[in-house]
Order: structure tokens, then C-alpha cells, then sequence
């Protein structure tokens, strides 16, 4: 298409003007990679602690297998409870010999009579933790009760947080991407308004005239994207291995390639959007 071919002509002979609009671009998707990024990890994060079980609570020794079946039952009633999972002196012993198995002389201090029989309770939300805890803690055959309330909630606090500040940056970046790529267009289409004057006096209309000023913005979007994305991927990738020592066993990374193959592919889109808003407010300003 010859709009195309005028776009690139455009492109090359002001190759500083491009870097620029390109570099802004790069920035903002740079930082939206991330942000999805860390959106994402957070979410995983929150959804694996949701997933194990959240309240442990440990039965007094004296405490009868009929009466711990009446709890269960009890509990399971409520609705609030999404599993419950049963864990023996035995079963108790085997976690602890394999959690210490590196430890002879722990192995040897420990037998099954120390350890408590236990409950490991999941939640349907977590607010209900709070009266499970509560339940729990007024039985008599219960001596302890751990609960991970505040582990869950304060990542969910901090996923918020990360969410709001994102979207808040990510704003904040494309206000000033378009108008940084506004201005790099207008400031081309002001060195052709001789050229532009010619091209209306043989007849051309107005949109072959703007369609390459447009296609201009959509290759800066999509270009800045392609690198942002790719930058922050390979970031991540290199930093894979650190953050899968610190996470230890959450099963978040190594990211999908689909998934980051999806981002790119909503990135771009979001490029394109943000080229043809920036150039059309360059054309309908200069090109009147």
C-alpha cells in the first residue's frame, strides 16, 4: 500500500525522531510487562496459599477417635469449610522423620507418642478462617490451633497495592506517550505542510493524507512493545532461577510461554491503540 511506503520514507529520514517515539514506548510497555508480571506472580502466590491448608488444630492426647469424628462433622456442617484432612500420630511422625531426615539425633528424640494428631482445615473464603479458628479453639479435645489468616491477607493486601500503583503508572506513562508521540508527528507533519498543500491542490483527500502519519504511530506502538515485552521477558528468564530459590517449591516459575506469548499478544493491541490515538491528535491538530 502506498500509505505504507510513505510511512517508512517518513520513518527514515527522521531516524532521531523516531528513536525517541520509539524509546517512550519501549518504557511504557517495559512497565506494563512487569506490571502484568507481578500481577500475575502475586495472584499465583495468593492462590497456592488458599490452596494448602490454612488451619492446622491439634487434638489434646486425651481426646477419643468418636470425638473427633463429631467435630469433623460439626465443622463440615458450617459450609464454611472446603477440606479437612486428618493427620494420625503416625502420619504426624512420618512428616516430621521426613522433614528432619538429614538430623539423626532429631529422629532419635522423636517418637509418635510426642507428636499430636491434627486437623489441616481449608476455608471456601478466607474470611471464614476467623470462625473456624473460633470454633476450633472452644472444643475441648483441641489443644492448639495455627491458622495463616494474616499470611493470605497480606499478600492480598500487597497484590491491591501493586495493582493500583500499576494501573496508576501504566496511566500515567500512556498520557505521556501520546502526547511525546503527538508532538514527534506534528513536528513531521509541519516539516511537510509544503509537500501536504501540493498533494491537496492534485486532489488528495484528507485520509491519504493522514493514513501515513497514522501507520507512522502504529509502528512506533508496536515496535516499543515488541522491545518492552522483550526486555522484561528476558529479565525475567534471567532472574528465574534466583526467584525460584527464594520462593522455595511455589510452583509460580518458570512463566508459561503461552502466557507471556498472550501478553504480547495484548500488548501489541494496546500499541496499536495508543499509535492511532497519538497520531490522529497530531493530524486533527496540524492538519486542519
Amino acid at each position: 500500500m502506498k500509505f505504507l511506503k510513505t510511512a517508512a520514507r517518513n520513518i527514515r529520514r527522521s531516524p532521531y525522531q523516531a528513536t525517541a517515539a520509539i524509546l517512550i514506548m519501549t518504557l511504557t510497555f517495559l512497565a506494563v510487562s512487569f506490571f502484568a508480571f507481578l500481577v500475575v506472580g502475586s495472584s499465583d502466590i495468593i492462590n497456592y496459599f488458599e490452596s494448602k491448608p490454612q488451619v492446622t488444630a491439634f487434638f489434646k492426647d486425651s481426646a477419643t477417635q468418636s470425638q473427633i469424628n463429631a467435630l469433623q462433622n460439626q465443622l463440615s456442617s458450617t459450609g464454611k469449610v472446603a477440606s479437612i484432612k486428618f493427620v494420625s500420630k503416625q502420619e504426624a511422625l512420618k512428616i516430621y522423620q521426613e522433614q528432619n531426615k538429614n538430623d539423626p539425633l532429631l529422629l532419635d528424640l522423636v517418637t509418635a507418642d510426642v507428636l499430636p494428631a491434627s486437623f489441616e482445615i481449608s476455608a471456601v473464603k478466607l474470611d471464614d478462617l476467623g470462625p473456624i479458628s473460633d470454633m476450633l479453639q472452644k472444643s475441648p479435645i483441641v489443644s492448639n490451633v495455627i491458622y495463616q489468616k494474616d499470611v493470605v491477607s497480606a499478600l492480598d493486601t500487597w497484590t491491591s497495592a501493586i495493582r493500583k500503583i500499576g494501573i496508576g503508572l501504566i496511566a500515567l506513562l500512556s498520557l505521556v506517550s501520546i502526547f511525546i508521540m503527538a508532538t514527534i508527528i506534528g513536528m513531521k507533519i509541519s516539516q511537510k505542510k509544503e509537500d501536504i498543500e501540493i498533494m491537496r491542490l492534485v486532489g488528495a483527500t484528507a485520509w491519504y493524507v493522514r493514513l501515513p502519519f497514522i501507520a507512522e504511530g502504529v509502528f512506533y506502538g508496536i515496535t516499543g512493545a515488541v522491545i518492552g515485552w522483550a526486555l522484561a521477558t528476558g529479565t525475567l528468564l534471567w532472574l528465574t532461577p534466583f526467584l525460584a530459590s527464594f520462593l522455595k517449591g511455589i510452583p509460580v516459575l518458570p512463566a508459561p510461554p503461552l502466557g507471556l506469548l498472550s501478553l504480547l499478544g495484548l500488548e501489541i493491541v494496546f500499541a496499536v491503540i495508543l499509535g492511532i490515538i497519538s497520531s490522529f491528535i497530531a493530524v486533527l491538530r496540524y492538519l486542519k
